[in-house]
């Protein structure tokens, strides 16, 4: 079986603009004396790669949070991977090419669009977008998370709102997109259980035999 870890990390303590500031408390009791480390996390709920669920906007919430969510929709859910190597710069990505570079038909319950190549980081910020009827074409295969590399422009055309309007959650800064060699895998992932949150990190796996 491949696993691929598709999570974006986060700055620990002692790396440059670290998310966590490390406590130590030391211990002395009936054994030997020890030194535990207790970590104070200090980041906002887009820290590396992160999930937003349709309440990330008050409009679309559906009142589910990172505590209610079930969890039977982000483990292990059946996946279509869609590739296409766009360019710095070069715009919309239309509902069109979203079909052609999908094989066959989008099957099971997460779409996962690797539009970038393995340049996540390399390409002017929302340089590259979907389109309004590539957002329709996601929304009409019928699944509920989409794992992108590419959601709103510059401009913030919507992308979001009808994504969470249709019930489909997101998961938003994947790395690692290029090294999924198959056409259908399935998706993982994993938040933490916080009660009355909705966007929040998570880490992010994918599998395939």
């Amino acid at each position: 079986m491949a696993l691929i870890d598709l999570t974006l990390g986060i700055p620990g303590p002692g790396e440059r603009e670290g998310a966590a500031r490390l406590e130590e408390r030391r211990h002395a009791g009936g054994g030997p004396p020890y030194t535990g480390l207790v970590y104070h996390f200090a980041h906002d709920s887009m820290a590396g790669t992160y999930l937003d669920l349709p309440g990330h906007i008050r409009e679309t919430d559906d009142g589910q949070d990172a505590a209610t969510y079930p969890a039977g929709r982000l483990f292990r859910v059946d996946a279509t991977v869609v590739r296409l190597d766009r360019e710095d710069g070069s715009g919309g990505v239309s509902a069109e090419e979203l079909r052609r570079a999908c094989a066959g038909s989008a099957q099971g319950g997460a779409l996962i669009v690797n539009a970038l190549g393995r340049r996540f980081d390399e390409i002017a910020f929302r340089s590259v977008w979907l389109s309004k009827d590539a957002v329709r074409w996601v929304i009409d295969t019928g699944v509920h998370l989409l794992v992108s590399d590419i959601y709103e422009s510059r401009g913030l055309h919507g992308v979001f709102y009808d994504l969470f309007a249709a019930g489909v959650s997101t998961v938003c800064h994947p790395v690692n997109l290029h090294l999924l060699t198959a056409p259908r895998v399935r998706v993982t992932a994993l938040p933490l259980r916080v009660s009355g949150v909705t966007q929040l990190p998570c880490r992010v796996l994918a599998e395939w035999a």
